[in-house]
């Protein structure tokens, strides 16, 4: 594992010609391309441009919902290209003559009742949200401002085992590290799963993840794997960095996700994304 220098003071590359050997670029949103508190440098948007300009496909690959990626698509300034949302269960093409301004590809769902039950059980004082894709969530308790996009809509636990969803989130009470355990010793089984930085966890369709996404948009594109990137700094990322030829760990990822990972940058803080970006140019 190597690490990859931090962008120096002046960032923007600027437009170079068109690349003969184009990259599959998959990034990750949140720590990665914007700051926890949401912000994104003009750096990190240049450095993204630069890229897509060189001919490079930059694919952004999230936990977030389609919905809740779309604002991210904007403020990059993205007209075309390909989102991996709800990590890994929706694929779907940026289309700005769409209402939502994307066209769903792949929808992949699972039955939330045994593993909702089990949780239910586990974390009686916790809020769990059912994904509603492209219109927000059905939510046992109503989350914070700012936490979920879209309509919150209130259900009980059983309302919510009868439907066939892309996405269950769990949110905690506890600390990070006593929810981690928790979960750990709860043994779900038959779901794929990645805890967040905080007492957070995605439930997903079994066998599904951002690397499971990302390959059958490879093939469909016919992109050599040996030009795949893959930058994301979270629990859910560690398996896209282990997929890329070329996978890389944000400076602030966990250790686990770091030592997946072939290069580790700087921090979202330090525009870390940005030299790696820049290396393709």
């Amino acid at each position: 594992m190597s690490e990859v220098a931090l962008a120096p003071e002046s960032t923007r590359i600027g437009p170079t010609n068109p690349v003969s050997e184009p990259w599959l670029v998959a990034l990750d949103i949140d720590g990665t391309i914007i700051d926890f508190d949401a912000t994104m440098t003009p750096a990190v948007k240049d450095a993204v441009r630069d890229v897509r300009d060189a001919g490079h496909e930059v694919i952004l690959a999230s936990g977030r919902s389609v919905l809740a990626m779309m604002p991210i698509v904007r403020r990059l300034g993205l007209e075309s290209g390909w989102l991996v949302a709800s990590n890994g269960a929706v694929t779907a093409h940026i289309d700005p003559a769409a209402d939502p301004g994307y066209v769903l590809d792949t929808v992949i769902t699972f039955d939330p009742g045994p593993v909702l039950r089990l949780l239910a059980a586990e974390f009686p004082s916790a809020r769990f949200a059912a994904e509603d894709l492209g219109i927000g969530f059905h939510v046992t308790q109503k989350y914070p401002d700012g936490e979920l996009m879209g309509r919150q809509i209130l259900a009980s636990v059983e309302e919510l085992c009868g439907r066939s969803i892309t996405r269950l989130i769990v949110r905690g009470d506890e600390s990070p590290e006593a929810f981690r355990e928790h979960v750990i010793s709860a043994g779900l089984a038959d779901v794929s799963y990645f805890i967040g930085h905080t007492a957070w966890m995605d439930v997903s369709p079994p066998g599904t993840s951002k690397a499971t996404a990302l390959e059958k948009l490879r093939a469909h594109l016919d992109a050599p794997h040996q030009r795949t990137l893959a930058v994301g700094d979270g629990d859910n990322d560690t398996d896209m960095i282990r997929w890329a030829a070329r996978g890389v760990a944000m400076g602030q990822a966990p250790a686990a996700v770091r030592e997946a990972a072939d290069e580790v940058t700087g921090s979202v803080k330090e525009d870390g994304l940005v030299p790696v970006l820049h290396s393709l140019l």
